[in-house]
């Protein structure tokens, strides 16, 4: 019983100075795969929760490393404990304290495919060497896919009509928000607006929208849209702009126009001429009753 005493009052003690943030549970959420284009930037969206309320960031460590080999990190906050391979090209655009451990990998490279995993480590004070705790997300890694070729812009373009205003879309996906690729036209000038959409899991849309009034000696005209990467890598598409001339229509319109009048017209004259014809007929029809009504009169006296 003594033991069993002994051993029930340790376990109390070691649950009263247990902190919630080293006992209870922490868990983090990293997109498990992601495009990523050579040569240019990827940024891996994640985040992690713990208990025991929210940490300072002075107060946590943030590390990236090989899933197979915990000890090689892509990133770390002290450089020298970082892969030669991965040095000045790896940063966390996160807060740790915003429980935010969001990763930028910059000049991506052909073996840059992961997967990686992140790993916090609480400390006690801002200088010291972290606790005991370290808590890896082993099950939460991201894998990167290799593009060698930057995806190709999509044109989106409508009618154009001689002089009504017009737009065209340009849009083209990517991985990096941290530097967004840049959209420019040639061809053609003209006011242009921008928008960038969050499509999630880590990528994105870049949006560049063309707008002007056609002319004439736009007709047969060929407008490019480019994107440029992070790291000068660009991609394009072209489309020849047919431009429909304002007096077209009205070559359909008046022929159409003038046909339906005549059509309104002979139909209107149809119905009178039809109606006249029957009055006509109502007249005589009137005249031949009168008349044998005569003659039938008139034969009845001769009988008498």
């Amino acid at each position: 019983m003594d033991t069993e005493r002994k051993l029930m009052i340790l376990s109390l003690l070691l649950a009263g100075v247990c902190s919630p943030v080293f006992c209870g549970e922490w868990k983090a959420s990293v997109v498990k795969d992601l495009d990523a284009l050579i040569s240019t930037c990827v940024v891996v969206p994640c985040s992690f929760t713990h208990p025991g309320g929210n940490l300072p960031t002075s107060r946590l460590r943030g590390i990236w490393h090989l899933k197979d080999k915990q000890d090689e990190n892509i990133y770390h906050e002290d450089q020298s404990k970082i892969l030669d391979d991965y040095k000045g090209r790896t940063r966390l655009l996160g807060e740790l304290g915003h429980n935010n451990c969001t990763l930028e990998i910059t000049d991506v490279r052909n073996h840059d495919n992961g997967p990686f995993c992140f790993r916090i480590e609480p400390v006690e004070t801002e200088d010291n060497n972290p606790t005991t705790e370290k808590f890896s997300f082993v099950e939460d890694c991201v894998a990167l896919n290799m593009l060698p070729k930057p995806p190709t812009p999509e044109l989106k373009p409508k009618t154009a009509i001689e002089g009504q205003p017009y737009t065209v879309t340009c849009s083209v996906f990517h991985t990096c928000p941290s530097h967004v690729p840049k959209l420019s036209w040639t061809g053609r000038t003209g006011e242009v607006s921008e928008e960038h959409k969050d499509i999630r899991f880590g990528n994105w849309e870049i949006q560049s929208i063309l707008a002007f009034v056609p002319e004439e000696k736009d007709d047969h005209s060929q407008i490019t849209c480019t994107a440029e990467f992070f790291g000068q890598i660009t991609s394009s598409k072209t489309f020849t702009l047919y431009v429909k001339r304002s007096e077209n229509y009205n070559h359909i319109i008046v022929p159409v126009a003038v046909a339906a009048s005549t059509a309104l017209i002979f139909g209107l004259l149809c119905v009178f001429m039809a109606k006249k014809y029957k009055n006509r007929i109502r007249e005589l029809q009137n005249r031949e009753g009168s008349v044998w009504n005569r003659l039938s009169k008139m034969s009845r006296r001769g009988r008498s």
